[in-house]
């Protein structure tokens, strides 16, 4: 059989995909590989949300094919390949063909098709595809767990429901033997994902339906050290979740709120819903509820007809509130979106100004918050090492996106141990471990 090598690009929710793309793959008899210039296949697990991730999907494409063996293919899957094959094909001659990602189940078909009639396939779309069994061939300590697929949301500026389709659930059942079959093999983390982890179930009528996943997985999986939801929308965060977080101490401190701005003028034209103060009434629950809790949360700014004072709304929020971390995202057109057509156009150099302005502000917000964390000790699950100092992340931390634990010198890496914060840097804080393994 050959070998195959796939790259990764966007999302955890796109890294999901590859992990089960190559679990599928190897018990189908394909050697996984990660050296791209030796393998025989490569699939590009593309990104298409906006225009800088599809230029980079692209150019990703465009230097694999010019690197290629005779006989070695490429293929171009995922959301890209899915919102927009033509430009693949018009920008890429190289490509060997286009998978979807609707289609993964049907992969291992789909190479056959290449390798057998040696044509350039485009197998594209198909909404009702099953959800793939998961089982990750690597182990680690951290593991992504997509809980849906889709999404129903209205958002104007969101080309996700056009790629994915509309929100489709994963059965309970299926998403806690995931979850159990990943603590049963080691790992000590799993962060459930999905375009809106809170909406899970209401496309089978159910309003519950994250609390009842929650607390499936906490009831199955009892030696699970660290669970963390992402993406989880303020409209459908209730006071039920927010108990269960709050009571069972294996789910992460951790709320990730995709806010978009805090303006109710922005708001509205995004289609998002527009009470600010129920957003930080919302705030003001759960700190009542978690006063230790990490408030993630990620704004776009320069969206078409934003003001200098709605702007300046949202400058304001964002020192009032005093979240703890803070993405910020300037707008990107996406053709085929309601937000397209929307006018006035924000100046890109107005832009990219107001976007350094509301990251130099959170900076400082983030340095006096860590700054006020020296002296308290946290679990730090330990991730890697470097040059003598062990690198990790607390439950304050999601992988990839917020900060790291450092810690002098050097501890096992895949354990959990307790540490007290010695110094706090804007994004990071310095650690000294205090209890070398919690980990049982």
């Amino acid at each position: 059989m050959p070998s195959v090598a796939i790259v990764t690009l966007g999302c955890p929710k796109n890294q999901v995909d590859s992990e089960s793309l190559a679990a599928d793959l190897s018990r189908r008899g394909y050697r996984l590989t990660g050296d791209t210039q030796r393998a025989d296949v490569i699939i590009v697990n593309t990104c298409g949300f906006i225009a800088p991730a599809r230029e980079e999907s692209l150019g990703e494409l465009r230097e694999l094919a010019a690197a290629k063996r005779p006989r070695q293919l490429l293929v171009a899957a995922g959301c890209l390949a899915e919102l927009n094959p033509g430009l693949i094909q018009d920008s890429v001659p190289g490509v060997d063909g286009l998978l979807s990602t609707r289609r993964w189940h049907e992969a291992g078909a789909f190479l056959d098709q290449i390798r057998r009639r040696h044509d350039h396939p485009v197998w594209i779309g198909n909404s009702d595809a099953p959800f793939p069994n998961v089982r990750r061939t690597p182990v680690g300590v951290s593991a992504y767990v997509k809980i849906s697929e889709g999404c129903s949301g209205p958002c104007a500026f969101c080309t996700i429901p056009r790629i994915k389709g509309p929100l489709r659930s994963r059965p309970l059942q299926d998403v806690v033997a995931e979850v159990t079959d990943l603590v049963d093999r080691g790992y000590l983390e799993v962060i459930l994902v999905a375009q809106d982890t809170t909406a899970y179930g209401r496309d089978r009528g159910e309003r519950e339906g994250t609390v009842g996943l929650v607390e499936a997985i906490l009831a199955a999986a009892p030696r699970l050290r660290w669970l963390r939801l992402m993406y989880t929308y303020p409209q459908h965060i209730s006071e039920r979740l927010i108990e269960l977080m709050a009571s069972d101490e294996r789910v992460c401190r951790y709320v990730d709120l995709p806010l978009q701005h805090a303006h109710p003028e922005v708001l509205r034209r995004m289609r998002r819903p527009t009470d600010v103060d129920a957003v930080k009434r919302l705030l003001e629950r759960l700190r009542s509820a978690m006063p230790d809790v990490a408030i993630r949360t990620a704004f776009i700014v320069g969206y078409p007809g934003e003001s200098e004072a709605q702007f300046e709304a949202l400058l304001q929020f964002v020192r009032e509130m005093r979240l703890d971390h803070v993405g910020a995202f300037t707008y990107s057109p996406e053709p085929g979106t309601p937000a397209y057509a929307l006018t006035p156009a924000v100046p890109e150099a107005v832009k990219e100004e107001r976007r350094g302005l509301l990251m130099e502000a959170q900076q400082a917000i983030s340095l006096a918050i860590h700054q006020s964390l020296v002296g308290r000790e946290m679990e730090v699950l330990v991730e890697g090492l470097g040059d003598g100092v062990t690198v990790g992340r607390t439950y304050r931390d999601a992988p990839e996106v917020d900060g790291l634990a450092l810690l002098r010198g050097e501890h096992p890496v895949g354990r959990i141990l307790r540490a007290r914060v010695v110094e706090g840097l804007e994004y990071d804080l310095m650690m000294e471990a205090v209890e070398p393994n919690l980990t049982p």
